[in-house]
């Protein structure tokens, strides 16, 4: 992952350099492209997944604090994007994409050795793999956007951009029939988000690299639940669990 930060940092470097070198005020070169009605392009970047939790009674302990506790690992993301002009200032642009990440969940309140109770009343002698839950998920999102830019500034141009998607995780395990007793944390498959995004384009003569930074926040809770014969020690310190994310990434147009 560092190596792949060096690279993101060592394109965004080139492309300032020979923007300045070799397009210092030729913007009028690129005037065709932005009146283009219909252009398309790509992305990678990096991404850091977490999750917002909603504990229930189970899930604060005595001192008002959360017995579990979400820790987000760096992703990879890649997709395609396609944008419409509408007119010299709003642009729809459609970005579908996959997001790779892996999140870990702590549950504070299960201790090794502690004494876990089964809906049926038996007792089971807590593990060490009992308390942490390794979550990988494999988004595939379809966001739409609508798009606001300034005017160009020599060969760069700013620009905001917010819009809605649906995403499909390919690794939810909604279906399983084991739960968390059997070490798999279930998640909903579909859910729907929000995002927003602020970047800045940068024109070369035969594209356009823009980097960028983006905001995810999904509406739908993500949560399901243990099986009833399972012990209430995991899904059931949680009433909800909604996706957060930033993504930093690299587009090429």
């Amino acid at each position: 992952m560092k190596n792949f930060i060096s690279v993101l940092l060592l394109l965004a470097f080139v492309a300032v350099s020979a923007q300045w070198k070799t397009n210092w005020n030729k913007e009028d070169k690129f005037t065709y492209y932005d009146q283009q009605r219909l252009t398309w392009g790509y992305f990678v970047g990096m991404n850091y997944f977490d999750f917002k939790l909603h504990p229930t009674g189970d899930g604060i302990n005595e001192y008002g604090r959360f017995n579990v506790e979400s820790v987000a690992s760096p992703g990879f993301s890649a997709g395609l994007m396609g944008r419409m002009r509408i007119n010299d200032y709003f642009d729809l642009f459609v970005q579908p994409g996959i997001h790779f990440t892996e999140r870990t969940l702590y549950f504070n309140h299960i201790r090794t050795g502690q004494m876990i109770e089964f809906p049926d009343g038996s007792m089971q002698a807590a593990t060490p793999q009992d308390s942490i839950r390794d979550i990988k998920s494999s988004y595939i999102d379809v966001p739409i956007f609508l798009q606001l830019h300034g005017d160009r500034w020599f060969n760069t141009r700013p620009y905001i951009q917010a819009g809605l998607g649906y995403a499909v995780n390919l690794q939810s395990e909604e279906k399983s029939t084991d739960d968390n007793y059997d070490g798999v944390f279930r998640m909903k498959t579909h859910g729907f988000n929000w995002q927003i995004e602020g970047g800045i384009s940068i024109y070369f003569r035969r594209f356009k690299l823009t980097p960028s930074v983006k905001g995810i926040f999904f509406f739908n809770n993500e949560l399901v639940a243990d099986d009833p014969t399972s012990p209430n020690v995991w899904a059931g310190a949680l009433s909800a669990m909604h996706t957060r994310a930033v993504v930093f990434s690299v587009k090429f147009e």
